[in-house]
């Protein structure tokens, strides 16, 4: 007998959203599976990171459907399955590098065989444990919460313009996490408005074009 395939880890059907009854995107179909990028493109204003959100349960979609692993995406579900990498760092500024990471991870669980301080040395910021997050420059917090990312244990990774704000050195870090998340048996769905390469991974595309 022929073994069943695995469901996706992330699965959009007819997925719509409007704003003050202005349509933004969809309706959507489309599925990120284990071991599989979905690089979504588009200019400014098609509503990637409105998508991300709207996955996220941040924003209540006007219609469709969102399935988690083959299974409806209760907000329960959505918590411990998707990991959300937005625009803003999502720090306390007066916590340091390190007790940040300790206070999401308390939240939010933790990579089984990660450790804090090991995510700050993956990214760069060994030796800024007891730095305050609001005393970090723009690049620095985005790396803080690059490990925050890391040390998920979150199988389905959002990340809205990973790349914002990180040097070369950054870009190569991100696509390296990326692959090794992958490698392990999870998923990304990314957004870019082009400027920056896809990471090098199995990839496909997704685009969004601009209501007029």
């Amino acid at each position: 007998m022929a073994e069943t395939a695995a469901p996706p880890l992330l699965a959009a059907h007819g997925l719509r959203f409007s704003r003050n009854e202005q349509p933004v995107f969809g309706p959507l179909d489309f599925d990120v599976h284990a071991g599989e990028a979905l690089l979504v493109q588009g200019d400014n204003g098609a509503g990637k990171t409105t998508l991300l959100r709207v996955l996220a349960g941040l924003l209540p979609a006007e219609a469709g459907d969102v399935a988690v692993d083959g299974r409806a995406a209760q907000a329960s579900l959505r918590a411990r399955a998707m990991a959300y990498l937005g625009h803003l760092p999502a720090l306390k500024a007066d916590l340091t590098a390190l007790e940040n990471l300790h206070f999401l991870c308390g939240l939010h669980g933790r990579r089984r065989g990660q450790l804090p301080a090991d995510a700050l040395a993956i990214v760069g910021l060994a030796g800024y444990e007891d730095t305050l997050a609001r005393q970090l420059s723009a690049g620095q917090r985005k790396r803080l919460s690059l490990a925050r990312l890391w040390l998920s244990p979150a199988p389905l990774w959002l990340l809205d313009e990973p790349y914002a704000n990180l040097d070369l050195e950054g870009i190569t870090l991100v696509n390296r996490m990326v692959q090794a998340h992958l490698r392990a048996g999870g998923a990304a769905l990314l957004t870019t408005h082009g400027a920056y390469a896809a990471p090098p991974v199995r990839t496909r595309m997704l685009v969004l074009e601009r209501r007029a």
